[in-house]
C-alpha cells in the first residue's frame, strides 16, 4: 500500500470512528435503542440515509444489546425513479426491507401550485405513510436520518419564520402517541456525512420532486450555517449545545415558567442583603 493510499485509509478510519462515536453518544443520551427494538431505517436513496443504516448496521453487531433492524423506503412514484436501486443495494448488504409503493408524487402536483414548495405537504405524506406501517408491522423505533445541521436550520427557521424557539428533537413520541421517532445522527455534521458516503459510493438516488427549489428558506439557513462554520470554527458545536442547556427563567415563555407567581423571600435577619440583590446593585 503506498503513502498516500495509507494516509488516505488512516483519514476513512478516524471518520468512521467519529460517525460510530457521534451516533453511539446520541443512542445512549436520549435512550433511542433499547433491547429488542424493532427498527424502521427509513432509507430515503439520500446520503443522510445511506450513513444512518450503515453506521446502526455497524452497532447492531458490536451493541451489547440486540435488536433488529429493517430499512423501509417509500416509492413516491416519481418519474424516472430508479425502482431498482435499494433493492439491490439492500441485497447486496443483507439487510431485511420493505418497499412501500403510495403515490404521493401526483397528490403533491394535483394540489400545490407550480413552482410553490412541495416540501410541507410532501413531508405530511410521508409522514403518515410510514407511522401506518410502522404501526402495521409492530415497529418500536423509527429512525429518521436527520443530522445535526438538519436540527440546526429548523432551529432558525421557526426562529426567523415562525417566532418559535422549536427545533427537531433527537427522539420525539408522535402526537397520537403510537410512535417513537428516533434520529441517530443528531450528534453528526452534514459534512462527515457528505464525506463518508462520497468514500463509500453509496447508490445516491436525488430527490427531485420539487426540482432545485434554490431559493427555498432552508436552502438560506443553510448558507447562513455554512458561512458561520467557514468564519467562525466552533460556532455551530456551541449553538447546538444551547439546545441542549435551555434556562426557562431566563427566558420569556410564560407557559413554561411561573413568572407571574414569582414572589420575594422575606429577609432572615433585618439587615441581611441576599446575593442576588447584590448583583443587581452591581449591574446597575
Amino acid at each position: 500500500m503506498s503513502n498516500p493510499e495509507k494516509k488516505s485509509r488512516i483519514e476513512f478510519n478516524k471518520l468512521h470512528k467519529r460517525l460510530r462515536r457521534n451516533v453511539g453518544e446520541a443512542i445512549a443520551d436520549y435512550n433511542m435503542i433499547e433491547e429488542g427494538d424493532k427498527i424502521m431505517v427509513c432509507l430515503s436513496g439520500g446520503k443522510d440515509s445511506f450513513v444512518m443504516l450503515d453506521i446502526l448496521v455497524h452497532l447492531q453487531k458490536t451493541a451489547p444489546i440486540t435488536f433488529e433492524i429493517i430499512a423501509v423506503n417509500l416509492d413516491q412514484k416519481q418519474p424516472g425513479f430508479p425502482e431498482h436501486v435499494l433493492p439491490e443495494y439492500l441485497k447486496s448488504i443483507d439487510v431485511p426491507f420493505h418497499i412501500i409503493e403510495h403515490d404521493t408524487y401526483s397528490i403533491v402536483k394535483r394540489i400545490i401550485p407550480e413552482g410553490k414548495t412541495t416540501c410541507s405537504l410532501c413531508s405530511r405524506l410521508r409522514r403518515g405513510t410510514l407511522y401506518g406501517f410502522a404501526r402495521e408491522h409492530k415497529i418500536t423505533k423509527i429512525a429518521l436520518g436527520h443530522h445535526r445541521d438538519d436540527i440546526l436550520e429548523t432551529y432558525f427557521l421557526n426562529m426567523f419564520f415562525a417566532g418559535k424557539l422549536k427545533a427537531m428533537p433527537p427522539k420525539l413520541l408522535s402526537d397520537d402517541k403510537q410512535n417513537i421517532v428516533i434520529r441517530p445522527l443528531a450528534y453528526c455534521k452534514e459534512k462527515d456525512i457528505s464525506q463518508y458516503a462520497e468514500i463509500k459510493a453509496f447508490p445516491i438516488i436525488p430527490c427531485n420532486l420539487c426540482g432545485s427549489q434554490e431559493n427555498l428558506q432552508r436552502q438560506a439557513m443553510k448558507e447562513m450555517l455554512t458561512g458561520w462554520d467557514k468564519q467562525y470554527p466552533g460556532r455551530l458545536e456551541t449553538i447546538f449545545s444551547s439546545l441542549q442547556n435551555i434556562s426557562p427563567s431566563q427566558m420569556a415563555d410564560t407557559h413554561l415558567f411561573d413568572f407571574s407567581g414569582l414572589q420575594r423571600a422575606e429577609l432572615d435577619e433585618p439587615g441581611t442583603v441576599s446575593n442576588d440583590a447584590g448583583l443587581e446593585i452591581l449591574e446597575r
